[in-house]
């Protein structure tokens, strides 16, 4: 499956790329996440529990940042399993001058969650990231450097498939 979208956030940009590399804030904003631990440089061992429809688990796997070219740049790579199928993805987040977030990544995934069907899966990623996002504006808007009178919403520009 492939993910990509664009969120707009009101931190400078190289506020934004700071907090997305910071493992305690990453664990906030990440949708069900219930930990996220460095385990070595850029790379995290991470738990989560997971609600799509009907079928529901916990997820343990790893998360790894690779090709950094701050402030503009990195890559996701994620790998995880548990009880109801596994996910293995990887992706490029972008960040522009204006703070942009443009992120396109592949994801695939295995066992009884696949199971749930495609355009299910598909709606629900986008609202993990939209979620995700919402939640990362407001660090960032809690952050003295990047407070904003509106409060540091996101905007979205409508993810594709």
């Amino acid at each position: 499956m492939k993910i990509e979208g664009n969120y707009t956030l009101t931190a400078p940009p190289d506020r934004v790329y700071d907090l997305l590399q910071d493992p305690e804030v990453l664990a906030r904003c990440i949708p069900g996440c219930q930990s996220l631990e460095k385990i070595g440089p850029d790379e995290y061992d991470m738990k989560m529990k997971m609600v799509l429809a009907a079928v529901s688990g916990s997820f343990a796997g790893k998360v790894k940042l690779t090709d950094h070219q701050p402030p503009a740049a990195f890559r996701l790579n994620v790998d995880g399993s548990g009880k109801i199928g596994w996910v293995k993805g990887g992706g490029v987040l972008t960040l522009s001058e204006s703070t942009t977030v443009h992120y396109e990544g592949e994801v695939q995934i295995g066992g009884t969650i696949a199971s749930v069907g495609q355009r299910l899966i598909d709606t629900t990623a986008k609202m993990l990231i939209k979620r995700f996002f919402s939640k990362f504006a407001k660090e960032a808007a809690n952050d003295k450097e990047a407070a904003t009178d509106d409060g540091g919403a996101a905007t979205s520009d409508e993810a594709t498939e």
